[in-house]
């Protein structure tokens, strides 16, 4: 079982669902369970969908992509979410491209200490998505200021705020149903470029 809830395979969807799903499928042409989930309710499977892509992949982000990813892993962790730590962390490997030097951040977020494998804009925005996700009723305007010390513009914040919130949504969302990689395609998706 891939949730704690029914989910609605393509062949049983009704025409909403149909369209919805297929707004949801990966490169590899499937749908992940973290949107099947939402089959008995399409409309916020689309809304996920868009949410998802506007954090993540959309084109006017500057935090690169492979740093996004280890906040993603990292909130992950925090809130103990395997599906979604599973899932980044292989796409934050694949984009460092250095086994040696993925080995160490992984060991360091894994111990809940981002200082032992960054610096700078990056351990401070590390520390702002463990304070958010963490206590985020303690969150104040110093934290923001940190960030901006550090060399994170207004937009990075802004981006990386909305990375770390979508992920504290996502994290409970598959926590709460029970949602596991199940048949899913897991990690970064390839290109064949032959």
């Amino acid at each position: 079982m891939s949730a704690w809830i029914e989910m609605i395979s393509d062949e049983e969807a009704n025409p909403a669902l149909k369209e919805a799903l297929d707004f949801a499928r990966t490169p590899h042409g499937t749908v992940d369970n973290v949107m099947r989930v939402h089959s008995l309710r399409p409309s916020t499977m689309t809304g996920h969908v868009k949410l998802y892509r506007a954090c993540l992949h959309d084109e006017s982000n500057t935090i690169p992509m492979w740093f996004q990813e280890v906040i993603s892993s990292y909130v992950s962790k925090l809130n103990e979410c395997p599906y979604s730590y599973a899932n980044h962390w292989s796409n934050a490997q694949h984009l460092i491209g250095d086994d040696a030097r993925s080995d160490t951040i992984e060991t360091a977020l894994k111990a809940n200490r981002p200082e032992d494998a960054f610096e700078g804009a990056e351990l401070a925005l590390l520390h702002y998505a463990e304070k958010l996700t963490i206590k985020p009723g303690n969150i104040e305007k110093a934290d923001v200021d940190a960030l901006k010390t550090a060399g994170v513009d207004d937009g990075e914040v802004l981006e990386a705020n909305q990375i770390i919130c979508y992920f504290n949504y996502v994290n409970r969302l598959l926590n709460g149903l029970g949602v596991t990689t199940e048949g899913d395609t897991v990690g970064y998706y390839v290109k064949d470029e032959t």
